[in-house]
């Protein structure tokens, strides 16, 4: 199970995000956060499917397993935000 220290870290993280950005570099910092942020938020929910595993049934194995996924999936999502924001390809008028 994910201990006390981990998810402090994972909520002094989402604390230390910046103020909404307004500039390229600002978002580019957030979405940095953010990112850490779903990669901390992910390991644990690892962590708590495999504690809890033994002790429940099936369908709530797979609505941890489901929870973990999205939360790896939002990772990913953020990886792109994140890339796509670095290029200055595509900035809004």
């Amino acid at each position: 199970m994910p201990g006390p220290s981990e998810v402090e870290a994972l909520l002094e993280e989402l604390r230390a995000l910046p103020a909404p950005p307004t500039s390229p570099t600002e978002a580019r910092r957030y979405l940095a956060g953010l990112k850490s942020a779903a990669a901390r938020w992910s390991e644990i929910l690892d962590e708590a499917h495999e504690a809890a595993a033994p002790f429940t049934g099936p369908r709530a194995e797979a609505a941890l397993r489901l929870a973990f996924r999205r939360a790896e999936e939002s990772y990913v999502e953020l990886e792109v935000a994140l890339q796509d924001c670095s290029t200055g390809l595509h900035p809004r008028p």
